[in-house]
């Protein structure tokens, strides 16, 4: 990664929960522009925080980042409000989608435009969104908490683009889905970052499906990361195929083996 290029620059940073739970432990990560990074790990590991750390979303949940230093487009962005951000065009699209519930989609969507004053910019962006939802636009009248899992998480990506972002912050947008619609989803999001440029950083337990998406990767375990590559290289890797990708090497004999060998983390030694 050339450091010209570099859209966020996430350096050394802590994250304390409730003054007293040390969360993040000197956290470094660069995000290229139009690129797609993946911030991989079990659960536990620290990427949602770090995702809530980028996007100022920490204090609703008591935490806060107590070193390093977080760099949007060479601006410091620690102290920014949420609002702020989605005006520099950083937004987050939540865990667990968050649409509302009584809100039909198209509703849903327009939500997302807030920062937008004139109508037909609002008019194009929501023709932009049923472009690359077309599932969506058959179901724009239907209330959220009738649609299906997959179609929310459509949504809540759908409202995130409203807002004409250069950086979506995506997290878990695998949970809770189908494969295939997972593999839709994520075809969606290649087609967002190709065509319409928009950087991505998502953070994602399905390492599989987010190394197959992704250009870069980092690896994350009790709130540091432990490793980090191009994608290819760490899809190859054999410490994370033992790992994450359930595919180990040819020399083990039993399952007792195994979880001894999975105690030990190579890396971590």
């Amino acid at each position: 990664m050339s450091a010209n290029n570099i859209v966020l620059n996430v350096n050394g940073i802590e994250v304390i929960y409730n003054h007293v739970i040390l969360v993040l432990k000197g956290v470094s990560l660069q995000v290229p522009e139009g690129g797609i990074v993946a911030l991989l790990g079990g659960n536990g590991a620290g990427k949602t925080t770090t995702l809530r750390a980028i996007s100022n979303l920490l204090q609703g949940e008591r935490g806060a980042v107590t070193k390093g230093s977080i760099e949007f487009r060479g601006e410091r962005i620690e102290n920014l409000t949420p609002a702020d951000l989605v005006k520099r065009g950083v937004v987050q699209v939540m865990e667990g989608r968050h649409c509302f519930a009584h809100l039909t989609i198209e509703e849903n969507l327009l939500t997302g435009s807030y920062t937008r004053t004139s109508k037909g910019e609002i008019e194009a962006n929501l023709e932009k969104v049923y472009n690359y939802f077309p599932r969506l636009k058959t179901r724009r009248t239907s209330q959220a908490a009738y649609t299906s899992g997959g179609e929310q998480q459509m949504c809540a990506i759908g409202r995130a683009i409203m807002a004409n972002p250069n950086m979506v912050l995506l997290d878990e947008p695998s949970m809770g889905l189908a494969p295939q619609i997972v593999e839709e989803v994520f075809n969606i999001v290649k087609d967002l970052n190709e065509k319409e440029k928009v950087t991505f950083l998502l953070a994602e337990q399905n390492t599989n499906m987010a190394l197959k998406y992704a250009d870069y990767g980092y690896i994350m375990e009790s709130g540091r990361i432990v490793m980090d590559g191009a994608a290819d290289d760490l899809a190859n890797n054999e410490d994370v195929k033992e790992f994450y990708l359930g595919v180990g090497g040819g020399e083990r004999k039993s399952f007792k083996d195994a979880k001894s060998y999975k105690r030990r983390k190579r890396w971590l030694a």
